[in-house]
């Protein structure tokens, strides 16, 4: 199973508006992904509410586990991403 470290680039750290957006796009891949931060217990990285649940900061490193590795690019590039930027 592969796992990437990430650094989470949101300001406001995965809180609601970046974990919804990760949740959301996790739940569209055709694979299981788990996001946590070190040393603790990996959540679903369909859930929005886990991910919230674990508290990392802008600056902060989690890392990212799936059965394919595409998969787990894409949520990596999402987690180490400023989500909260203005468009």
């Amino acid at each position: 199973m592969p796992t990437v470290s990430a650094v989470v680039g949101s300001a406001v750290g995965l809180h609601a508006r970046p974990a919804g957006i990760i949740a959301d796009a996790a739940d569209e891949l055709d694979a299981d992904i788990t996001i946590g931060v070190p040393g603790d217990e990996p959540v679903d990285a369909a859930s929005a509410l886990m991910i919230m649940t674990l508290g990392a900061g802008h600056g902060d490193t989690v890392e990212v586990s799936g059965d394919d590795e595409a998969a787990v690019a894409a949520i990596v590039a999402l987690v180490e991403k400023d989500l909260d930027a203005e468009d």
